[in-house]
């Protein structure tokens, strides 16, 4: 087996394939931020650094050969981040990065982070090291947060759909992946759920599962980006959070792929799996 590397194993996706590594009866090096957060994992070393940080990156990745590079946090310099990371771990001698990139990831994407999704798959590809690409789509998760307090999903998705994906199906994959990398190098994987949803179907099934009503509204681009200024974020992720809706609207999400089911042998979750659960 190669030696392994996880980032993000502080967040929800990291942390889930860490804990799937070991349980396989591996070993993988976690690399964290802050190490008073680093998960106490048997047999696993933590190693700090940030992705902006190269230098630090090259030591902790020093004798690794397979990193799982989990996206960095949303960020306007998120790209030169995960440029400086990438440069990091080649430098180290890594030579497999496995990252978490975004279905439709590339410069002419609606959803505005796909753009950086695509511009960080061109950098690993131009490093030299083998790559394999996990093209998330929007994370089934997220789903029942949607809605405001007063029960009502807005943005200006229109009547498209979206394939959205269990983080737990995607670090299935992830960690099928990392058990076994050399069968999946130079492959780039879109994991989507197994059914593509309107917003009013996703509301209706949020409404039958949970007892409590969620409806969907349409807004248009105006009305979104009003509706979303009283959060005071800056005007870049307000542009995501929109582009997210009108990604849904133009069909871009809508592709479903049995890429989960191929790589872990199980069919992917649906929502009303994730609610249930």
């Amino acid at each position: 087996m190669p030696t392994l590397a996880v980032t993000g194993v502080t967040g929800r996706l990291g942390r889930r394939v860490a804990d799937r590594l070991v349980a396989a009866g591996l070993s993988p090096r976690l690399l964290v931020r802050d190490p008073t957060r680093a998960p106490s994992l048997p047999r696993c070393d933590v190693a700090v650094a940030t992705y902006s940080d190269g230098e630090a990156v090259r030591r902790a990745l020093e004798g690794i050969d397979v990193v799982l590079m989990v996206s960095g946090a949303e960020a306007p310099d998120r790209v030169a981040h995960h440029r400086t990371f990438v440069e990091g771990a080649a430098a180290a001698g890594v030579s497999h990065l496995v990252y978490t990139s975004f279905v439709g990831a590339g410069p002419e994407a609606t959803f505005t982070l796909a753009r950086d999704h695509g511009a960080t798959e061109d950098h690993i590809r131009a490093s030299g090291v083998r790559w394999t690409f996990l093209r998330d789509a929007l994370y089934l998760d997220f789903f029942p947060l949607l809605a405001g307090t007063d029960g009502v999903i807005r943005g200006p998705a229109g009547d498209g759909r979206v394939a959205a994906v269990a983080q737990d199906d995607i670090a299935d994959v992830a960690a099928a992946v990392l058990r076994d990398p050399q069968v999946h190098t130079g492959r780039t994987y879109d994991l989507t759920g197994p059914e593509a949803l309107s917003l009013d179907e996703v509301a209706a099934r949020l409404t039958a599962a949970t007892g409590r009503p969620v409806a969907y509204e349409r807004e248009t681009v105006d009305e979104a980006y009003a509706s979303r200024a009283s959060y005071g974020a800056p005007d870049w992720q307000v542009e995501a959070w929109v582009s997210t809706y009108l990604a849904i609207a133009t069909g871009e999400l809508a592709a479903v792929s049995d890429d989960v089911e191929r790589i872990t042998g199980h069919r992917a979750r649906s929502l009303d799996d994730l609610v249930r659960a």
